[in-house]
């Protein structure tokens, strides 16, 4: 946008703070290299063009605002003389994209001296060579210096993430390990069993139903029902009374298994009417052997399948082998978080996930949003656990004004008012020193918004926190996701 041409003063340029010590050829110097413009209430300049003048306000009101999903957000409104914006990072030349960083606008009409980004370039190299390396050195060192604590934060919640993933691997693997000892040791001890009863004066007609009615408690044992600890006590003294009845030595020990395997009296009736008596002791010894490692191999396959299901869990929630930028459903995503995170959440917490499973996928970049998740949960869990380390996490989505909604509610203590417009803040942290780098939303805001074109945003009272994701569902016109494989 360019406005009317007027007058340009150098005694009214020198009276701008920005220019108030320079000389009177200096200030001539300006007044003929740049130009005074005259813009009426509309844009100045875009968002993302390229950053041709660096504007300096004479007089007027100007806004500047940011774009965040489809919505304009206001980052500052004044009518203090002198404010500029635009080519202000001319001086580091071709070295990295010159583009606005933002948008402005006036609100009444408004007088700018504006010079050409060039102009402004090689005036500030030329007159004050030592303040541009100064802030070449500021702003590239600011740049190298939040990579390297973005990427500390990262391997931070990589640690961390990692040490509650051995914890929560060790658990089904040594359960594993013992399971399989412990078959070992009960299919030698059936084998004996079998090796005894086969070597008694029984008919081969009795072994053969004694097989028989094996491969039946097999399918029941597979089938077995969940009981509560009344119906299963009950059930355990019903089944000893019944062993007892019937000679049937140490019954008291057979009975936990049974029970656990979904057996009843009417089982036992079934095997004593179709077993001889002479051979019922010896039977339903070698009956529990078989019950033992039924259970014996649902434990191992329960243990393994929870081993596969955490190494699939952080596969997805790494996202190795995927494109970075993809059509993704953040349930998988969310679902992957929240397993990771299972162990440092822990026991006393509950977790409710409100999902809305209707809602499609959306572009992404899911490894950051899983990121962003990460540092939500974690913030979520640590603010209940100081206050007892009892709470409930919910985790909602829904369809929110044409944009995918994801919330994190928890019942911590909440976030005070006075310090929730700077939560988002670099460095900002309310945890004890060394417990946190105050990057964690940070990241996650410029994930959210630069990143994905959404806004991240908090709603927080004692007793009910929510930080809320929103996200849009379509992709920028200047980005197409791949479709996961």
């Amino acid at each position: 946008m360019s406005g009317k041409m007027v007058p340009c003063s150098p005694q009214e340029i020198g009276t701008l703070f920005l220019f108030e010590k320079l000389t009177p050829e200096q200030l001539g110097r300006l007044c003929s290299e740049g130009r005074v413009e005259l813009f009426e209430p509309g844009p100045v300049f875009t968002e993302g063009e390229p950053a041709t003048c660096f504007y300096v306000m004479v007089e007027g009101t100007v806004v500047l605002y940011r774009r965040v999903g489809g919505d304009d957000v206001e980052i500052s409104r004044t009518s203090q003389r002198g404010v500029y914006a635009g080519a202000m990072q001319a001086y580091i030349g071709d070295r990295m994209q010159q583009v606005y960083n933002n948008s402005m606008r006036v609100t009444e009409p408004t007088r700018f001296f504006v010079l050409p980004a060039d102009t402004f370039a090689s005036i500030m190299q030329e007159w004050f060579p030592m303040a541009v390396h100064l802030l070449e050195g500021l702003f590239f060192g600011s740049k190298s210096f939040q990579q390297a604590i973005s990427q500390r934060e990262r391997l931070l919640a990589l640690g961390s993430l990692s040490a509650g993933l051995t914890h929560e691997l060790n658990n089904p693997a040594a359960a594993a390990v013992r399971a399989t000892a412990t078959l070992r040791e009960r299919v030698a001890k059936m084998r004996h069993k079998l090796g005894v009863i086969s070597s008694g004066p029984y008919p081969r007609e009795d072994l053969a139903g004694l097989i028989e009615i094996q491969e039946r408690t097999a399918e029941l044992v597979a089938k077995a029902p969940t009981l509560s600890p009344l119906e299963a006590s009950d059930r355990e003294d019903e089944l000893s009374d019944w062993l007892d009845d019937h000679g049937i030595p140490d019954g008291w020990r057979f009975a936990p298994t049974f029970v656990q395997a979904g057996l009843d009296v009417a089982w036992l009736d079934q095997v004593a009417t179709e077993v001889e008596e002479q051979i019922l002791p010896a039977a339903i010894g070698w009956l529990n052997y078989t019950v033992e490692t039924e259970l014996l191999m649902d434990e191992i396959e329960d243990s393994t399948t929870r081993v596969s299901n955490l190494v699939n869990a952080a596969k997805q929630y790494s996202q190795l082998d995927r494109a970075p930028y993809q059509n993704a459903d953040v349930h998988e995503l969310l679902d992957s978080t929240l397993l990771m995170l299972s162990g440092k959440i822990g026991a006393q917490i509950d977790v409710v996930k409100d999902y809305d499973r209707t809602l499609p996928k959306i572009p992404a970049y899911p490894a950051e949003l899983n990121q962003v998740w990460t540092n939500l949960i974690d913030n979520a869990v640590q603010a209940m656990n100081s206050a007892g380390g009892e709470g409930t996490l919910t985790v909602r989505t829904a369809l929110e004004n044409d944009q995918l909604l994801v919330e994190f509610g928890d019942t911590g203590p909440g976030v005070p008012k006075e310090i929730r417009g700077r939560i988002f803040d670099p460095f900002f942290t309310t945890k004890p020193v060394g417990e946190g780098t105050g990057l964690g939303l940070d990241i996650s805001w410029r994930i959210v918004v630069n990143k994905h074109h959404g806004t991240l945003q908090v709603e927080s009272e004692p007793g009910d926190t929510r930080f809320q994701v929103l996200l849009p569902l379509t992709a920028a016109d200047d980005e197409t996701p791949e479709e996961p494989a």
